[in-house]
């Protein structure tokens, strides 16, 4: 009969069925267990030390990329407003320079021979001359020049004696003028003056400004003159009145802007 040692007992039995029961829900899990598990976190524990610092790498260069390309972005949008901003102010000379060779020939037509103008300084003038086709971004340029009208010299004329019955006082001449702009205190004669041939220097060329006092009112108009006679005061005033500066033919009278 065998001992009482070598025999099985109960306990014995719930043990190992313990530890069978434990085994098979271990393997069970395992089994089951890379559902569970991300699949980035898989493939790195089967990546090398190596290969997992080329990725991590890639990671970073990747994010560089991105950064570098929202700073490329940026650049780019300040260099179009920037061209932007070039073109209106290319297009904006573009229009005056064409103002100015159109209105100035005629305005230096229409100065009377006595202004104070010094056409040595003056060449040539854009008219409808000879015609130069030039070549420009976009197409051409048309220029055509033509010599400035000079002044012609005063005609030299015999003059009768003069009849001492019918002499005019030279004090009784009075040189024509145009008053512009509103009242102004005495002080902003010359910020009115500065603004004004900001605006509309050349139809005032060869002409000066005086402060001249204004009826029932402590203020000040702008005279500009001196010019030849009342239709010439007229014509220049319609065309202040087109750009907007009031003004009004008067006698060109005054004293000259404080310095």
């Amino acid at each position: 009969m065998a001992n009482a040692s070598e025999q099985f007992r109960q306990s014995d039995v719930t043990t190992w069925g313990l530890v069978a029961v434990m085994i098979g829900g271990v393997a069970v899990f395992s089994a089951n267990v890379s559902a569970i598990i991300p699949p980035s976190l898989l493939a790195g524990l089967h990546k090398t030390r190596i290969e997992g610092a080329s990725v991590e790498q890639l990671r970073s260069d990747v994010a560089q990329l991105r950064s570098e390309t929202l700073r490329l972005k940026t650049e780019n949008a300040t260099l179009l407003t920037r061209f932007s901003l070039q073109e209106q102010s290319g297009g904006e000379v573009t229009r005056r320079v064409g103002a100015l060779e159109v209105s100035i020939p005629r305005l230096l037509e229409a100065v009377p021979d006595s202004a104070n103008i010094d056409r040595s300084t003056l060449t040539s003038s854009i008219g409808d001359g000879q015609a130069i086709l030039l070549p420009a971004e976009g197409g051409s340029i048309k220029v055509s020049q033509q010599p400035m009208p000079q002044a012609l010299p005063p005609v030299v004329q015999a003059l009768p004696d003069p009849v001492k019955t019918a002499s005019i006082d030279s004090s009784a001449i009075v040189a024509f003028g145009i008053a512009v702009g509103p009242g102004i205190a005495a002080g902003d004669a010359n910020l009115a003056w500065t603004d004004i041939s900001t605006k509309v220097g050349p139809l005032l060329l060869g002409l000066g400004p005086r402060l001249a006092d204004q009826l029932d009112s402590d203020e000040k108009r702008l005279v500009v003159g001196p010019i030849a006679d009342i239709s010439a005061a007229r014509a220049l005033c319609t065309r202040l009145e087109t750009v907007s500066i009031s003004c009004t033919p008067m006698p060109f009278t005054g004293s000259p802007l404080p310095n």
